[in-house]
């Protein structure tokens, strides 16, 4: 397994991390149990951390389809290493860092952690047509 397969597969695994957390969280507020075992006919406003758990969980899968889409597709067109590597690893760290950032709630550190996982985005993006990476230009 290359390591931008290994890191899709983590970033997958920290997909699951953002939805137990965000739902967990919520849990309480939206009414336990018997909130989650009825029909839900309403969702149910959470606040506080519960809030940014759900909000971070949410940018999480706006932008993991395309780490994904351009990790596989480096994979299959045998783009592995340099930039891709580079990029994969940005996402994956970034991503995680993200999820106790914002659950935290730690102001002005968020935003930056965000913008490096897009930086590992381009990063993938950019290998996967030929771009050496960091170290490799």
């Amino acid at each position: 397994m290359t390591e931008e397969i290994r890191l899709l597969a983590f970033s997958a695994a920290l997909g699951f991390a953002h939805v137990m957390a965000a739902s967990i969280a919520g849990l309480q507020q939206r009414g336990g149990l018997t909130w989650a075992a009825g029909n839900r006919e309403g969702e149910g406003e959470v606040t506080g951390a519960a809030a940014r758990l759900k909000r971070a969980s949410a940018n999480f899968f706006e932008t993991f389809p395309l780490f994904a889409a351009l990790v596989l597709a480096a994979a299959v067109t045998g783009r592995q290493g340099g930039a891709v590597a580079w990029g994969a690893e940005l996402y994956f760290w970034a991503r995680l860092l993200y999820l106790p950032i914002y659950g935290f709630g730690i102001p002005w550190i968020r935003t930056p952690v965000w913008g490096v996982a897009i930086v590992g985005i381009g990063f993938v993006f950019g290998g996967l047509f030929g771009w050496a990476g960091p170290g490799g230009l």
